[in-house]
């Protein structure tokens, strides 16, 4: 978590660079040194989804080499959303932090905390599924629970449970720009945590909203991912300074005190 904080301080900035790699493996290869290259100086994260390099017949060594380049003091979350218990799990996270070389890891907690467990290992994050940007024909986030509430707000209790219980780790939540006014019910229970934001751009999501339904009081507390909107871009690094500055006209600049 201190490097997380440690780089929004530097950068100045609150947003995760997505890499959901497309086309041909040469063409893979070259645009994930470009889009690194020209994004690490306006990003806090970078988010790898796993899917897009598992795809590939040499997508694990992908995945590695894409890891090692990115400079070290931004942090790696693997988007795995990761969902099985036990021993299962305990080697997901084996994968995720000893083998590909993360700092955190997306997980879907519909099996419970055992999910979870595994991937809080000392100084790591984790960010559990609680409402994500998809809009499904047939859901299950926003279903009535009968002790009250939804399987999102179920969803982010126990990772703010988590975070209160297991030491030394992070665990934060997964929450979409698609629908803001989750965003701001999920802070108003979660006022602590931090929250990874997929859905601006291509999906829809409200930046301006999002921000002031979910910035803590410190002007932090978001990362905003956009991943289409930067691979596809001409220029990944304009399009991630101009996400960047976006972001920055709604939150006070984040300073050690705060932080």
């Amino acid at each position: 978590m201190q490097k997380l904080i440690s780089r929004v301080q530097a950068a100045n900035s609150l947003l995760c660079v997505g890499l959901d790699p497309t086309g041909d493996d040469a063409t893979v290869a070259r645009r994930l040194r470009e889009v690194i290259a020209q994004a690490a100086p306006y990003a806090a994260a970078f988010k790898p989804n796993l899917a897009f390099f598992l795809s590939r017949e040499n997508g694990v060594a992908l995945l590695q080499q894409t890891v090692r380049d990115i400079p070290k003091d931004i942090p790696v979350i693997l988007d795995g959303k990761f969902g099985d218990i036990a021993n299962t799990a305990e080697q997901y996270a084996r994968f995720s932090y000893d083998i590909v070389g993360a700092d955190g890891v997306t997980v879907n907690p519909y099996m419970g905390d055992d999910t979870i467990r595994p991937f809080a290992r000392p100084g790591k994050i984790v960010f559990s599924l609680a409402k994500t940007s998809n809009k499904p024909q047939h859901g299950l986030q926003d279903a009535a629970m009968t002790r009250g509430g939804s399987i999102s707000d179920w969803a982010a209790r126990l990772a703010k449970l988590m975070d209160e219980e297991i030491p030394d780790s992070t665990v934060g939540l997964v929450v979409g720009a698609t629908e803001p006014a989750t965003v701001a019910k999920l802070r108003a229970a979660c006022p602590e945590q931090w929250f990874l934001v997929p859905g601006i751009g291509v999906q829809g999501g409200d930046l301006s909203a999002t921000l002031r339904a979910g910035l803590r009081q410190d002007g932090s507390g978001l990362l905003i991912n956009s991943s289409r909107g930067i691979w596809q871009a001409p220029d990944a690094g304009a399009a991630a300074r101009e996400l960047q500055e976006q972001i920055n006209e709604f939150r006070a600049v984040t300073s050690p005190a705060h932080a």
